[in-house]
């Protein structure tokens, strides 16, 4: 009877699995259209770049929950499509199946998924196996058409994680295999029947506008969100904007703790909370962000962002803020004069973090 049951278990994995993919082939086709819509707008001269810009407001404005449609990210599609529009991939060089009975080695879409490639189009098997931050990862990083090729077929084959896959390109596995001192990596990892975790892309789930599952433990999720509640209560000046803030540099994402707006300060105001001790790298951190934020987010009428670090370990609890160093004197006093005490945020991080505590005893 348990054999019985583990086949139902595999019947529901697989059919999780085969959903996970077609969205992601969805997606992948879908930015491979926006690029090439764009493009041959671009290329006739009909669209500027300021027309991206205008079309990425609009859909902001016009469709809030419509996500991954920004300016950097409409860019990236643009490359994405430049990148591979030309290039044939050798359909010899196919994943080794896990399935002893298929022989052929070929890199197979999920059945029944559809692509605007012409079927003989080898593009349709491989960039489809990937997600979308797995793709910008290697398009931006890698400057030949045989580098990228070999990270795709590389990923797909050891089911790489996009970090796992930036940690091969920074070690330089192409370049040492090519010349000959190093051999292909073998898998790091059993390749697990659910292949969920391989596509586990903020962008799928802004596709389909879900909740993103964050990566942070469930004590930090819990601190963050108890602290956003204790600001909304400071006053009414604190404006929620957002809890695990997205903010694009280049080609990657990062993810401020907390994002509120000063309506009397007249800007942003980015919360970082870390549980454990205060370090200069964690300021350091914060202040990146904070550039981020004024470049894109940030109003022109606003004035520049400021954040405010939260650190706390077992004995002690720190608090600093971080301003930018363009603020006069008189802008700085502002600021302090108007953001919460630090003794009183030391006092609240003491207390939840007891409240963690002693709910965990």
């Amino acid at each position: 009877m348990e054999q019985q049951f583990t086949d139902i278990i595999l019947l529901i994995q697989q059919s999780r699995n085969n959903a996970v993919k077609a969205v992601n082939v969805e997606l992948i086709n879908l930015y491979w259209n926006i690029g090439a819509y764009i493009k041959q707008k671009l290329s006739v001269a009909e669209w500027g770049d300021k027309t991206v810009d205008e079309l990425a407001n609009f859909i902001q404005k016009n469709n809030p929950e419509l996500k991954g449609f920004n300016r950097a990210n409409l860019y990236r599609m643009i490359q994405f499509y430049e990148t591979y529009a030309n290039v044939e991939f050798v359909a010899s060089a196919g994943r080794q199946s896990q399935n002893a009975d298929n022989q052929n080695n070929e890199i197979v879409a999920p059945v029944g998924t559809q692509f605007e490639f012409q079927p003989q189009d080898i593009r349709k098997t491989l960039l489809a196996q990937l997600s979308w931050t797995h793709h910008r990862t290697i398009f931006s990083r890698c400057k030949t058409e045989e580098e990228r090729e070999f990270y795709i077929r590389l990923s797909i084959i050891e089911n790489y994680s996009v970090r796992e896959l930036e940690r091969q390109i920074n070690s330089a596995v192409f370049e040492r295999t090519m010349i000959g001192n190093a051999k292909l990596p073998t898998a790091l990892k059993e390749i697990n029947s659910d292949i969920t975790n391989a596509f586990k892309d903020s962008y799928i789930f802004d596709f389909l506008n879900l909740p993103e599952p964050f990566n942070e433990s469930d004590l930090q999720k819990g601190l963050i969100h108890q602290m956003k509640n204790f600001i909304l209560e400071l006053g009414k000046d604190f404006l929620f904007i957002g809890e695990e803030y997205k903010v694009q540099v280049g080609n990657s994402d990062f993810y401020v703790d907390l994002l509120f707006y000063h309506r009397g300060l007249q800007c942003l105001v980015a919360f970082e909370l870390k549980a454990d001790k205060f370090k200069p790298e964690h300021l350091g951190q914060l202040n990146f962000y904070l550039e981020a934020l004024d470049r894109d987010v940030k109003k022109a009428n606003e004035n520049p962002s400021i954040g405010i670090l939260l650190c706390k370990d077992k004995d002690s609890e720190v608090v600093e803020y971080a301003l930018s160093r363009s603020l006069s004197p008189t802008m700085v006093a502002e600021y302090q004069m108007q953001l919460p005490d630090k003794k009183l945020l030391q006092q609240k991080l003491h207390e939840l973090f007891l409240e963690s505590n002693l709910k965990e005893k």
